[in-house]
């Protein structure tokens, strides 16, 4: 068992509590208040002035599938030689020793939704995954917890390179409509055929991953930066009635109206960093100020490695500099993001019931980049203590 006390405890799902007390039991947090007492062999921090909150959340990100300082060995985040692979999973691409996932829970991440990359139309299934651990199985909050697809410049960046299609905008959604297609009649086959196993489709492990798409069991993750690319995004989704989340979402920010309208969620960024292609000349820090104002749930992303994950509240304060709400700058990282990737009854917020991630500050992470990590818990284990 494990007791923080007196510490200034960000819940982000009410009230700031202080001078309040976290007891956390078997990896779960049992009680959360003021006076509890320390049960017999608990073990106490003393949280005293400083500020407690749930670890942070990155929504969006490739987390031990591009591995830190080498080149090919450790790329494994894109097939770059078929348009569709939903097959893929993240999971078998993870390399949990890479030093970032070290970084991540020491800044604070505690949660990473990590996957494969934009080279593709559809790329595959990411994962919801704790960043401490030698073996991915054990790590696991949700698997799988969305199916990766891309448009816009990237995938027809690659398939030009090699000189088939999709080469056009046009052609990325003619690919997904198709697939989305093929996989709806796969599952209706499926179910025509279930009493007669004799005559039901053979088996084929893309369209199969595809039937957690269409029965909405997980969404589509929409990578798209320009307008016109978020919008197109939306219209397949509507057309075939699957969940979506916008990720990117560069230029939301011109678009927040018609986002809110359609009732959708987006996970902005990576914001921290050069208009390094033609799609991103609108990138800015308003863009989550904006969408949030227009009545969009935000979450921030570093889409690590573009931006190292240890610099997601850099991002988050770097959004309040540019009108974000401060406190709705912490829940972009934290129970917005969960909320947005459906993990928020493990991780997000501090309540009864859910996994034991806690990070204590010396600060405000999001306002004072001196601020440093005093200890970081997942699932009721210290993982690590500031030595000073």
């Amino acid at each position: 068992m494990l007791l923080i006390k007196n510490g200034k405890i960000f819940t982000m799902v009410g009230d700031v509590i202080d001078k309040g007390d976290i007891l956390i039991e078997d990896g779960k947090i049992k009680e959360v208040g003021k006076g509890i007492e320390a049960p017999n062999g608990c073990e106490v921090i003393d949280a005293d002035g400083k500020m407690v909150m749930p670890g942070f959340v990155e929504a969006h990100c490739h987390l031990g599938l591009f591995e830190d300082g080498i080149g090919f060995e450790g790329d494994d985040g894109n097939e770059y030689v078929d348009p569709v692979t939903p097959q893929l999973r993240a999971i078998d691409g993870i390399n949990p020793m890479d030093i970032t996932f070290k970084e991540a829970h020491e800044s604070g991440v505690t949660t990473a939704v990590t996957g494969p990359g934009s080279a593709n139309v559809v790329g595959g299934q990411f994962a919801a995954i704790k960043t401490y651990g030698n073996r991915v199985d054990d790590m696991i909050i949700k698997e799988p917890v969305a199916m990766k697809i891309a448009f816009g410049e990237n995938p027809k960046r690659v398939y030009n390179n090699q000189k088939k299609s999709p080469v056009t905008r046009m052609a990325t959604a003619a690919i997904l409509r198709e697939t989305l297609f093929k996989a709806n009649n796969y599952i209706k086959k499926l179910e025509k055929y279930k009493d007669d196993p004799s005559k039901a489709p053979e088996f084929d492990m893309k369209m199969d991953a595809m039937t957690k798409v269409m029965k909405k069991e997980i969404p589509l993750k929409a990578h798209a930066h320009r307008a016109d690319d978020i919008l197109t995004a939306i219209r397949i989704a509507k057309e075939f009635d699957v969940n979506i989340t916008l990720d990117h979402c560069t230029e939301g920010h011109l678009i927040a109206d018609y986002i809110k309208e359609e009732n959708k969620d987006a996970i902005v960024g990576p914001t921290l960093s050069d208009r390094s292609k033609f799609e991103l000349k609108n990138l800015t820090f308003k863009t989550p100020g904006v969408l949030h104002k227009a009545g969009v749930k935000v979450a921030i992303t570093t889409d690590s490695p573009v931006i190292p994950l240890q610099y997601l509240p850099i991002c988050a304060g770097m959004a309040v500099k540019s009108g974000l709400e401060e406190m709705e700058a912490l829940r972009a990282i934290t129970i917005n993001a969960a909320e947005i990737v459906g993990i928020d009854d493990r991780v997000g917020s501090i309540e009864v019931g859910k996994d034991g991630d806690i990070v204590i500050f010396d600060g405000n992470p999001i306002k004072d980049i001196g601020c440093k990590t005093v200890a970081t818990i997942i699932d009721g284990k210290i993982v690590y203590k500031s030595k000073e």
